[in-house]
């Protein structure tokens, strides 16, 4: 009886009864001299010598395959590989016919789709590099309409896609390029442009979380300023802009991202009252900020991954403010940098001829740090700032009052009579403990008017005596006696 071949390399007979054969005792060779396997065949090898030695523990094809094809194994370059039973037959096909040779065999790929008619083709080809955006579907709905597709032939999208793959064609679903000039940038002096970003770490035994601020020169590299916080709020980025600006002075600009201290009203203010450019980064878009982000690795790997669950570390904003400004200013800015040709921060930074910007008046520059808010008064004399309840003197309830903020040290003033007044939050338990005020009546202040009921009560039950002492007579009275005189007593 004639028998053949099938795919896995096992032969089986006409009637499709597979038999079973012994593996070989040798492993065949056709490996010519000089010639050097590559590190996929060396890869295959291996597996097919797992399976071959299952196969000569007694196993049968079927089980050794399936148990190999369940493993996974190690490449020469470290990856992962997962092999399905169908490669591995072919591979043990391929082993047994010219042996290691075998295994440097590539599968031959079709140059085009054998299941498409080639017109199909040249028309999908044509659509897709015009469209690139259209979808699988929408090109074959498109050829059915246009009569490059006969109504009664099923074409699957995986098809199609196969065969545009193998021509070579981009079917990756690519986002929108978004229309943004995303070329490098670098000033050529300093304070040209100042980047600020925050960082958030965990710092103490208590792993307390904290937000580092650090405001980094884009000329230079060099850490200008830093300060921390519980959470990256406006008054926290204001506090550290005025601290910079007293230490060295106004800078032409700074570029920020969107995060919540960034686009506060408050920060905006601040910064049309300076007259400084206050630039916000795109969302999503960190290369736009790379040199901060960077640096924010380099200070994560340096200090601040070090102040994690330190017991002698002071999880205070102002202790570890202290030690960011000791590394900023005494490492960092003295190492290094590849990007400044060697030269190291400080070099570049004390070395730049370009003059600093002091403000004239550090008393107006904190003025520029103050708002003007303007408040309606509750009937309890409370007005609220920032969820805040503050206690105004009584007197303006259910008026517009005009209140001074001062955003570095957060406190809120009453302009009464042209005087600043400092306001303070409600203290509800002292309220309900001190005795309730009294309004007494000023001397100042006019007498109510007389009422027509009291007019009406006065004319009824009025007194008969004058002050004086005499006796009050009505108008009647005063009648009555002229007309009869002898009746009067005197």
């Amino acid at each position: 009886m004639t028998s053949r071949s099938d795919a896995r390399g096992a032969p089986f007979h006409e009637k499709g009864t597979y038999e079973r054969r012994e593996p070989s005792s040798t492993v065949p060779l056709a490996m010519s001299e000089g010639h050097q396997l590559s590190s996929e065949a060396l890869l295959r090898f291996s597996i097919v010598s797992l399976v071959l030695g299952r196969m000569r523990a007694g196993e049968e094809r079927s089980v050794a395959v399936r148990a190999v094809a369940a493993c996974e194994h190690i490449s020469f370059d470290g990856s992962v590989r997962r092999v399905s039973e169908r490669t591995l037959y072919r591979w043990l096909a391929s082993h047994g016919e010219a042996g290691t040779l075998g295994l440097e065999r590539r599968r031959c790929r079709a140059s085009s789709s054998t299941a498409l008619p080639a017109k199909l083709v040249e028309y999908l080809v044509a659509e897709k590099r015009l469209d690139p955006a259209a979808s699988i579907p929408e090109l074959i709905e498109r050829a059915r309409a246009q009569g490059q597709l006969v109504p009664d032939l099923c074409v699957h999208r995986s098809t199609v896609y196969r065969a545009l793959e193998r021509l070579g064609l981009s079917l990756a679903r690519r986002k929108g390029a978004k229309d943004r000039d995303s070329r490098r940038f670098a000033f050529p002096h300093r304070l040209d442009m100042v980047l600020c970003d925050g960082k958030h770490f965990r710092a103490g035994p208590s792993r307390a979380r904290r937000v580092a601020l650090f405001f980094l020169d884009d000329a230079t590299r060099y850490i200008l300023h830093v300060v921390v916080g519980t959470a990256e709020t406006a008054e926290l980025f204001q506090r550290g802009l005025y601290e910079l600006i007293v230490k060295y002075g106004l800078p032409s600009a700074i570029y920020v991202d969107r995060g919540p201290g960034f686009i506060a009203q408050d920060t905006l203010c601040v910064f049309a009252a300076l007259g400084i450019p206050l630039l916000h980064g795109e969302a999503g878009y960190k290369e736009g900020r790379g040199k901060v982000e960077r640096f924010n690795r380099t200070a994560k790997a340096d200090v601040l991954r070090g102040l994690d669950g330190r017991p002698d570390v002071d999880p205070a904003c102002g202790a570890l403010e202290l030690r960011l400004r000791h590394y900023t200013s005494e490492v960092y800015a003295h190492r290094s940098h590849e990007s400044l040709d060697g030269d190291t921060p400080a070099q570049r930074f004390h070395a730049d001829p370009r003059p600093l910007r002091f403000p004239a008046d550090e008393r107006e520059l904190g003025s520029k740090f103050e708002l003007w808010l303007e408040r309606r008064v509750s009937a309890d004399h409370v007005v609220t700032i920032d969820s805040i309840d503050y206690e105004v003197p009584r007197g303006h309830a259910g008026r517009m009052v005009m209140l001074r903020r001062r955003l570095l040290d957060g406190s809120i003033a009453f302009l009464h009579e042209g005087k600043l007044i400092d306001l303070q939050p409600v203290d509800l338990a002292s309220n309900a403990r001190s005795p309730r005020a009294r309004t007494e009546r000023s001397e100042l202040e006019p007498m109510p008017p007389v009422t027509a009921a009291e007019l009406a009560f006065r004319e009824d039950f009025g007194p008969v005596v004058q002050p004086d002492g005499g006796l009050e007579l009505t108008d009647s009275d005063t009648d009555s006696d002229q007309d009869h005189p002898e009746d009067t007593p005197w």
